[in-house]
């Protein structure tokens, strides 16, 4: 039997999902996260929801599923998330939110959260292995890690599109190692 990783107990993982097909794959990530004791508050793209619904994100999460800039709330949202939490995790990351994240966009919740923290900020892309491979995409990831991001580098196999290349979300293992290993260095 596995035992919990005291890192992951109490923590406070964001975790930003974005509009791609292997956005079905998150459920299981935090069902994952979740079996560590680590606390996750999900924020969706726009797009994200057309992959995977807040309701089912926000049933294994047990909290509520942000998926705008502006609510009704008392609170405002990306300050409140962006103070909150020990990690930020983006997976899966599309090109946009790489190419925004970059440029320093600020145009809807999650790249607001991630310019408003100063927690650390994790990547996992998954992509078409042609989008991957461009090199704007590319020079993006270099430019981000260039200001600290961590990137969780996509793997090689059959992609959505039938393509077999390099595109594929990292697993679920590879993941939570990443995400260890960051909380260790904070240690």
């Amino acid at each position: 039997m596995q035992t919990k990783n005291p890192l992951f107990k109490e923590k406070e993982i964001i975790l930003g999902v974005t509009g791609s097909i292997a956005a079905y794959k998150v459920a299981e990530l935090i069902g994952a996260l979740k079996k560590e004791e680590a606390e996750v508050t999900v924020m969706m793209t726009e797009s994200a929801k057309r992959f995977i619904t807040p309701l089912t994100l926000r049933t294994i999460s047990k909290n509520y599923v942000y998926h705008s800039l502006f609510t009704e709330e008392w609170n405002i949202s990306h300050i409140s998330l962006a103070t909150k939490g020990d990690l930020i995790l983006i997976a899966p990351a599309t090109a946009n939110i790489i190419a925004k994240l970059a440029a320093g966009f600020a145009d809807d919740l999650l790249t607001a959260v991630c310019l408003s923290t100063k927690a650390p900020i994790l990547i996992a892309p998954a992509m078409n292995s042609q989008m991957y491979a461009n090199p704007i995409l590319q020079e993006n990831i270099k430019k981000l890690k260039k200001s600290g991001y961590r990137i969780i580098p996509p793997v090689s196999g059959t992609l959505a599109c039938g393509e077999i290349g390099e595109g594929r979300l990292a697993s679920i293992e590879a993941i939570l190692k990443e995400i260890k290993r960051t909380f260790e260095k904070s240690h």
